[in-house]
């Protein structure tokens, strides 16, 4: 055989070997494509849980937020009814406190003498009846004058008119002119009746004449 012939079979047994080495190669898949894909995919499930535990998280906020809202609410509502019931009670005991400090601090007794021709007379009528006198009125005067202190306060010596500010058995507006009478004007009758039987005297002359006046007009 010659060195041509057997050169020519060299070359055709390595060009078979090669072509077999790269069908041989085509047909097995890169590993690093695979390692590729497993990453990408790893990476995609992990993308996943994380926004799913970002939603999660995100509703528990929200949960907890509306029930704050809620519990706040429901505070506000629990203070609100709180102070109404606390404010109620402090108009209660105040009103209790003036109720019992009017009762504990008057009336003033009378220190003066009642005469006989009064005895029919007692508490606060008593007492003007005894001052009526003592002013140089008459008990004919007396009777107008009781009239009178009928109609206007019931010889109260704590009639108050709320809407005038009128105040005690004459109904002095304001009351504080019969402090000219006495610093005990709220709770002293006699000083009451002393102011009165004044203001009577110097407008209008005689009890019964005021009397007259307030039958006309309603007022005196």
């Amino acid at each position: 055989m010659s060195r041509v012939v057997i050169r020519a079979a060299s070359v055709v047994l390595l060009l078979a070997g090669t072509a077999g080495g790269v069908y041989i190669g085509q047909q097995r898949p890169p590993a690093t494509t695979d390692v590729a894909m497993d990453s990408v995919q790893a990476e995609g499930a992990e993308m996943q849980l994380l926004k799913q535990r970002q939603n999660e998280h995100a509703v528990a906020r929200a949960r907890v937020t509306q029930a704050e809202g809620a519990a706040a609410q429901k505070a506000a509502v629990v203070a609100k009814t709180a102070a109404g019931y606390a404010k109620n009670l402090d108009k209660s005991v105040i009103a209790a406190k003036k109720a019992a400090q009017q009762q504990s601090s008057g009336p003033v007794a009378y220190a003066g003498p009642i005469p006989t021709s009064c005895n029919e007379f007692s508490g606060s009528r008593a007492i003007g009846c005894a001052l009526t006198l003592s002013a140089g009125f008459g008990l004919d005067q007396f009777a107008c004058l009781n009239k009178l202190w009928n109609k206007e306060s019931g010889w109260n010596y704590r009639a108050e008119n709320r809407s005038s500010g009128a105040y005690g058995i004459p109904q002095s507006l304001p009351g504080s002119k019969m402090a000219s009478e006495g610093a005990d004007w709220k709770t002293n009758p006699a000083t009451q009746i002393k102011w009165g039987l004044g203001y009577i005297k110097g407008r209008y002359g005689t009890p019964c004449k005021a009397w007259s006046n307030s039958e006309l007009h309603n007022s005196y």
